[in-house]
This record gives C-alpha cells, sequence and structure tokens, in this order.
C-alpha cells in the first residue's frame, strides 16, 4: 500500500512518452500564504514518486510544473502549469499531467 502523499507523472502526447527533467514544486496553502512543502524533477520514466517532503494532510495545494527546460529552444506555448487540487482525505493522490507544445491536461489519477 502506497502511504499518504501527492505523486505526479508527465507524459508528453506529441512523442508518445514520458516527459524527463521537469521540474515540479508543490505549495500548501497555509492562511493566505503559499508555503513550499516538496519538490522534485521527473526521472527517465516521466514520474515523481513522492512529491512531499512533510507529511499530507487535508487542504489546498499547488502543484507547479516548468516546462521551460524540458521544452528548450522548441517552439511551445506553456511554459508553466499550475494545477491546484484540494486535498479532503489522507490517502495517496495521483496527479498526472499530459503536455505537447500548445496543450496541456490533468486527471485525479490513481
Amino acid at each position: 500500500m502506497t502511504s499518504a502523499g501527492i505523486s505526479t507523472h508527465v507524459l508528453d502526447t506529441t512523442r508518445g512518452g514520458p516527459a524527463a527533467g521537469v521540474a515540479v514544486t508543490v505549495y500548501r496553502r497555509e492562511g493566505r500564504e503559499l508555503a513550499e512543502v516538496g519538490r522534485g524533477t521527473t526521472g527517465e520514466d516521466g514520474r515523481i514518486s513522492s512529491l512531499l517532503s512533510a507529511e499530507l494532510t487535508p487542504g489546498w495545494y499547488q502543484l507547479v510544473f516548468d516546462l521551460s527546460t524540458y521544452y528548450g529552444s522548441q517552439q511551445h506555448f506553456f511554459t508553466r502549469v499550475t494545477l491546484d487540487v484540494a486535498v479532503s482525505e489522507t490517502r495517496h493522490h495521483h496527479v498526472p499531467l499530459l503536455v505537447s507544445p500548445f496543450s496541456c491536461t490533468s486527471y485525479r489519477g490513481s
């Protein structure tokens, strides 16, 4: 069983494969402030299995995917994708991101 936390998987739909080298930072809202609670970079498989450096608690989290390094000099529209998620259960949450130079989408994974 996977412990409570947040993981991600970034897939490049143009190439049809994982997006390695995407930096991801996670913030948690604490009052009016955002506090960084984790970060990582996708591996060759496009995954980060554990993004949090602290215990997951219910609340509002923001995942920021920095695509600028991944795309480099390749023409692209999105340089950063920010996803705001509401965590109401202390369990594992998987947040995949599908990207191409001109589109992106996400969903609640399992």
